[in-house]
């Protein structure tokens, strides 16, 4: 029998039993998203924190001049949302969209504190994933102070080597912070 990819996710740092499974899987939503939908708008609330269970999903943002800045991606077992505005209930300032057809279990922040309050294991689990989440954008914004293009995209390859035959170059680029060109000439560097 397959594991459930949340618990197999949940249970990399606390063990559940099945019941207490049971009652954390009742506090998710499924939700099925199509190729290209946008799951959060700017100026929209964020209600949900979504862990991506098939698909792919990116944070954006655009400027005033309306070039696009992409912040995350969200591959399977990945959580997404624009935290800012999930965890303060605000207007979002970000977009939330799927790059492919995606499914989900989303979470309000009701059920999250609730889970937190109810099993003490959750909120080991939710306080571990902010820390590694938060961990993780610390070495990303490192990575832009003190790293080339070429490092940059090395890392990104080394990190997620499944992520770039999934996302669009020009993305890609959006989210080193270079050019199309420039990738360009990063990728043929490889060949």
């Amino acid at each position: 029998m397959n594991e459930h990819p949340l618990r197999k996710q949940i249970e990399e740092i606390v063990k559940l039993t099945d019941e207490e499974f049971d009652f954390v899987l009742e506090h998710f939503q499924k939700k099925s998203f199509k190729k290209h939908q946008i799951v959060l708008h700017e100026g929209d609330y964020a209600q949900f924190d979504f862990f991506v269970v098939k698909g792919l999903m990116r944070v954006s943002r655009l400027d005033s001049d309306g070039k696009e800045h992409i912040l995350q991606f969200g591959m399977e077992n990945w959580w997404i949302t624009d935290a800012e505005a999930f965890h303060h209930k605000t207007q979002s300032t970000l977009i939330v969209d799927c790059l492919e057809d995606t499914e989900t279990l989303s979470l309000t922040l009701e059920n999250k504190e609730k889970l937190s309050r109810e099993v003490s294991k959750m909120q080991t689990f939710f306080l571990k994933k902010t820390t590694n989440g938060y961990i993780a954008l610390q070495k990303r914004i490192l990575c832009f102070l003190s790293s080339n293009a070429n490092d940059r995209y090395h890392n990104l390859i080394t990190l997620y080597p499944g992520l770039i035959q999934r996302v669009p170059k020009a993305m890609i680029a959006s989210y080193l912070g270079v050019t199309r060109e420039t990738l360009s000439r990063l990728t043929k560097i490889e060949v």
